[in-house]
């Protein structure tokens, strides 16, 4: 990677925008009267969150080994991943580059802000070809690369991610939704390596928390700092922080739940290969499996008359469907469906 200067990549309305800065949450106070906001005087949750999460943030300093200033909030990771193309892509003008197979809401971000999306294809082990990456990147320049892994929907991590991070001219995003599941370092370790990289994560998966909406991304101080600017004032409900703070003080629940899942996704999968209709069973480092059938339509159906509910990834991935870990009897219930097929 050359020389990293953010504000050649940051959009110019951007940079001159002034962040709405809540004046309470600036400062400290022993007895306040709150009047400066328009609320209203009772009930339970009558008075808006602290805008800039910082409480939430704190923990997370410690919990991840950073500063603070280097952690955005956000409404899930979805609300992250739209101000980030915001920030950095012109529209009309700039594009992004993705995976594909990978997270559709890439594009669904990009297209909402004008933006072209350049895809690049993953090989038959979903894998990046690194020629095709330089090639791409060269020719394209895309602003910003969005990396998936472990990956959606395949289910494999990527191999020898830092090659694309210090080789990509642009932001690259990491998106570690499902990284708790896996065995792969999380590359948060590389933030002070890497300018241009920002890791996302959320609280929607090993947390068991997607009702409560929660992402996060981390970065440099001043990329945060741009996030900060453009998102919405009280972006994090009192309720959703609350419940996340919570869950922070008893990880252990967390760890223990994700030690079951391992638990199930080991079990099941040794079920899932000796069962009739199941073609394929494709290596995973998250809390799914992507499942290749001889009549995935047929099996789709038959599982959703028994009222389980899956994703169907045909026609974009031939005869696949994605599968994702319940409880023990919810998966008892999947192989004996599957087994009856």
């Amino acid at each position: 990677m050359k020389e990293f200067n953010i504000k050649k990549l940051v959009r110019k309305n951007i940079l001159e925008l002034q962040p709405y800065i809540s004046f309470r949450d600036q400062n400290e106070f022993e007895n306040p009267v709150f009047m400066d906001a328009n609320e209203s005087p009772f009930g339970e949750y009558n008075r808006y969150p602290d805008s800039t999460q910082k409480e939430l943030k704190n923990k997370l300093a410690t919990l991840k080994n950073v500063s603070a200033p280097q952690i955005a909030v956000g409404n899930g990771s979805d609300e992250l991943i739209d101000l980030i193309i915001k920030i950095f892509c012109e529209p009309k003008k700039d594009s992004i580059m993705m995976m594909n197979p990978s997270f559709a809401m890439y594009r669904f971000y990009a297209s909402i802000n004008e933006n072209t999306v350049v895809t690049l294809n993953l090989d038959e082990n979903f894998q990046i070809s690194k020629d095709a990456f330089l090639k791409v990147s060269e020719e394209k320049k895309p602003k910003i690369f969005f990396l998936c892994s472990p990956n959606n929907p395949t289910g494999n991590s990527i191999q020898d991610i830092e090659f694309y991070i210090k080789n990509f001219d642009g932001i690259v995003v990491l998106d570690e939704a499902y990284i708790e599941f896996s065995e792969q370092t999380s590359c948060i370790e590389l933030l002070g390596k890497y300018p241009n990289l920002i890791v996302l994560q959320t609280f929607s998966k090993a947390w068991g928390m997607a009702g409560a909406r929660v992402g996060t991304a981390y970065s440099s101080h001043e990329i945060i700092s741009l996030i900060n600017t453009v998102k919405a004032p009280y972006n994090i409900n009192s309720l959703s922080l609350n419940k996340i703070m919570q869950l922070i003080n008893y990880k252990y629940i967390i760890e223990e739940n994700i030690k079951n899942t391992l638990s199930e996704i080991s079990r099941l999968k040794n079920e899932l290969l000796t069962i009739k209709c199941v073609k394929r069973v494709f290596p995973t480092d998250a809390n799914f499996f992507l499942i290749e059938f001889n009549n995935s339509e047929i099996v789709y159906q038959e599982l959703l008359k028994n009222e389980i509910l899956t994703s169907k990834r045909s026609p974009q991935i031939p005869d696949c469907i994605r599968i994702n870990v319940g409880k023990r009897d919810e998966n008892n219930k999947l192989i004996n469906v599957l087994k009856s097929i």
